[in-house]
């Protein structure tokens, strides 16, 4: 089934499936969606994943979700540059999500990065989503 916006897509199922408490979702895959999972679990918000190739050339990844102490770890997942409304923000306009604590995670010219290395780098970009 083709999707309008694949990365809001796969937030939602890791949201649902964080809701219900589950170990792992799938999702379709891709190269964007994994450089977004790269920093996932880079910062800690998510265990790992793993992809499977099926005959037909169609992807899948299993994302491995993360608990503490019965809780989820991502507490709030939200899409801010969407298909109607793309969002950008210059170096010194990147946003802080609850005072540092969270992170945006964003599409820049250097690639795919946390807000925090996307300041390192002195670089701004579209900002995909957040997540505290």
């Amino acid at each position: 089934m083709a999707t309008n916006d694949p990365l809001g897509d796969m937030l939602s199922r890791i949201r649902n499936a964080q809701m219900r408490n589950k170990d792992r979702v799938s999702t379709p895959g891709s190269g964007f969606r994994a450089r977004v999972l790269d920093v996932l679990k880079s910062e800690g918000y998510i265990r790992g994943y793993s992809s499977t190739e099926y005959e037909n050339g169609r992807t899948e990844f299993e994302i491995e979700l993360k608990y503490f102490d019965g809780e989820p770890v991502i507490r709030e997942i939200s899409r801010v540059s969407k298909p109607g409304r793309r969002v950008y923000a210059s170096v010194k306009a990147l946003p802080r999500i609850n005072n540092g604590l969270g992170v945006a995670i964003l599409s820049t010219p250097k690639g795919v990065m946390a807000d925090h290395d996307a300041r390192e780098q002195n670089v701004g970009g579209e900002i995909l989503c957040t997540v505290f």
